[in-house]
């Protein structure tokens, strides 16, 4: 991007590193929806790890990332069929979460824990790879997320030293900043563990493939069904 100081040529007084000032802020903000256009490329996993393919375990994350994402529209999709299948109510727009349905993602692959059919699940994840790539990129991203739990409580403990450190060290005064800690905490949790997953524990599954599904055991020994996938470009 050119950012250049340059006045030649410009048509305005008000033009200053390529920032027009005399356009409206309401008609420069992208949307969301723009911004999430521009953000994933179906390329750009497969570029990077050509660009920087030296770094050590770099595959393994960006995998690990999009096996995450893969995993979240799964869980999304089959919730969506077992809500139709029990009460066909009126349509909504509303995403429907089976909390009965769990996963665990891996960089080979991902485990889904819970009573499902082998085929309503091998149906399920053909087309949540092809929902998501397809442009609903809000399957990504699972209120029930891990991520939703680690931000919360890191955000928890940063806020408790800052408090903790910024009122008096008397216990009334700190009681009532711990309280006012975590109550903001919970308030933000969500919104942030969102923020977190969408930019950086999922990606995009651009570059899996669905190799096979199996029933096994995790390495806690609990039965699950593993959904095994590969890179291709």
């Amino acid at each position: 991007m050119n950012t250049s100081a340059s006045f030649q040529g410009s048509s305005s007084p008000f033009k200053f590193f390529n920032f027009d000032f005399t356009i409206p802020v309401s008609e420069k903000v992208p949307s969301l929806e723009d911004q999430s256009l521009d953000f994933w490329q179906p390329t750009q996993d497969a570029d990077l790890l050509k660009q920087l393919s030296f770094i050590p375990g770099l595959k393994e994350i960006l995998m690990l990332r999009q096996v995450h994402a893969l995993e979240h529209a799964t869980v999304w999709v089959l919730s969506e069929s077992k809500s139709a299948y029990s009460s066909p109510a009126e349509s909504t727009n509303v995403q429907l979460d089976n909390e009965l349905l769990g996963g665990l993602s891996t960089e080979q692959g991902f485990y889904l824990y819970g009573e499902v059919n082998i085929s309503d699940l091998r149906r399920a994840v053909i087309l949540a790879r092809h929902r998501i790539t397809s442009g609903e990129w809000d399957l990504a991203v699972h209120p029930r997320c891990g991520t939703n739990l680690s931000v919360a409580m890191l955000l928890t403990a940063g806020l408790a030293v800052g408090v903790h450190l910024l009122l008096p060290f008397r216990p009334i005064e700190q009681l009532i900043g711990l309280g006012l800690a975590a109550t903001t905490a919970a308030e933000l949790a969500p919104d942030l563990g969102s923020m977190a997953q969408r930019h950086l524990t999922t990606a995009i599954p651009f570059n899996l493939a669905i190799e096979n599904i199996t029933r096994t055991r995790d390495v806690w020994g609990r039965e699950a069904h593993f959904v095994k996938v590969g890179w291709q470009e």
